[in-house]
Parts: structure tokens; C-alpha cells; sequence
């Protein structure tokens, strides 16, 4: 029997294993956007929504791991370059004219921060996308979500795989893969993978403190 209502995805959501996915065709953009309303005080999965196919992610702990040290290495730049930088974690992006919404596992305003700064309802429509945004794939993979990120507008996605990052930048109207950052123009995938591995190994405390000399030397 297809799942057809918003209390079918949330009863469908109870039984989703840790690091695995539901995919579902044709479904309404009003019974997306429900069931995020009905989802809004959980954080337990991620919603991907593309003209009528709905991917629901249950993560595992292990995925969110590389997003925190990545969220330490932009503070550090923050805080050494003296700039606003607003991040929107997990926070819902959605279009009702592209029909498409996203819930990146995080999300940064770098040169847009001002644009969005004391404000508490988001709307695409108005306000820019951010500027990064950052998918690990430990389970599945972010490709299929390109054409999300791209229809929202969105200029940057850091894709971490393997515990490797790579730096995609949106074109006219696909991601290609970068060597260096758009938003940080002095950050290399290189560097940020050099202290992805010294987050994972050593800790968030100590890539972010190297981090910052890297930054005084290179910024």
C-alpha cells in the first residue's frame, strides 16, 4: 500500500534503521511541506524533497563526526579574519517555485551573512541561499542532490567522502568540482582536507588551533 499521508511518512520514519533511507515518488509538495511541520522539533532524520521524490535519511552518528570539525575550521576563520559568518546547521531549505527543499548536514552565510543575520524565518524566495553548504556521505551518497542545491541556488557544497572533502561550485547550472573555495578563495581542498584528518585523529580543538596559523600565513 503506498505511503500517502503525513502520518504515514512519520509511522514510515519510526521504522527507518540508522543509516539507511526511504525514497518515495509522487509526492505532494503540501504533504512535504506537513510533514517538515510535523518534523520540526526532530533533528533524528534528513528530508530531501525534488519535484514529487522525497528521500528521508536516517544518519548515523559517525556521519555527523567530519561536519563538526568542518563547523570548527570555519569559526577559526571567523574569528581570525574578523568576519560574520552565520550558520544555519541543519535548517530546512525549501523553494515552493523550484519545488525543491534540503536539510544539508550545514549549512554557512560567509558573504550573505549580513542578509540573514537577526532574522528567524528563511524564505528562498527572498532571501539568497547560503553560501556553503556541507554534505557528508557515509551511507548514501550526496550526487543525487546536486540538482536540489543547484535549483536553490546555493554557490558552494563541501562533499565529504571517504574522509576526503571536495569543493563543488555551481556553474550556470551544475556543480564542478574546484581545487579552492569560492567563498574562502584562500582555502584549498588540499588544506581542508590536511585538517579534516588532523580533526579526526586529533580532535576539533587541535585542527582548529593549527588551522588558525594556517590561516595567518595564507588568508
Amino acid at each position: 500500500m503506498p505511503i500517502a499521508t503525513a502520518t504515514d511518512y512519520l509511522e514510515a520514519i519510526a521504522h527507518i534503521p540508522l543509516g539507511a533511507s526511504l525514497r518515495v515518488d509522487g509526492v505532494a509538495w503540501e504533504d512535504y511541506e506537513q510533514l517538515m511541520y510535523d518534523l520540526r522539533e526532530s533533528s533524528v532524520v534528513r528530508v530531501f524533497y525534488n519535484q514529487g521524490r522525497m528521500e528521508i535519511m536516517s544518519p548515523l552518528p559517525a556521519h555527523e563526526k567530519p561536519v563538526k570539525v568542518l563547523g570548527r575550521l570555519i569559526n577559526a576563520i571567523s574569528d581570525e579574519l574578523d568576519i560574520d559568518i552565520e550558520s544555519l546547521g541543519t535548517s530546512t531549505l525549501k523553494d515552493e517555485m523550484t519545488n525543491k527543499g534540503a536539510e544539508p548536514d550545514d549549512s554557512f552565510y560567509v558573504q550573505n551573512a549580513a542578509a540573514v543575520i537577526g532574522k528567524e524565518d528563511l524564505n528562498l524566495q527572498h532571501d539568497p541561499p547560503p553560501d556553503i553548504v556541507i554534505e557528508s556521505d557515509l551511507t548514501s551518497s550526496s550526487l543525487d542532490r546536486f540538482a536540489i542545491y543547484a535549483g536553490l541556488g546555493v554557490p558552494e557544497i563541501w562533499r565529504i567522502f571517504n574522509r576526503q572533502i571536495e569543493i563543488w561550485l555551481l556553474t550556470e547550472r551544475n556543480y564542478e568540482e574546484s581545487p579552492t573555495s569560492r567563498a574562502f578563495p584562500f582555502v584549498t581542498m588540499e588544506a581542508l582536507n590536511e585538517f579534516l584528518m588532523i580533526g579526526l585523529t586529533e580532535g576539533e580543538r587541535k585542527a582548529a588551533q593549527t588551522f588558525r596559523d594556517w590561516i595567518k600565513s595564507h588568508a
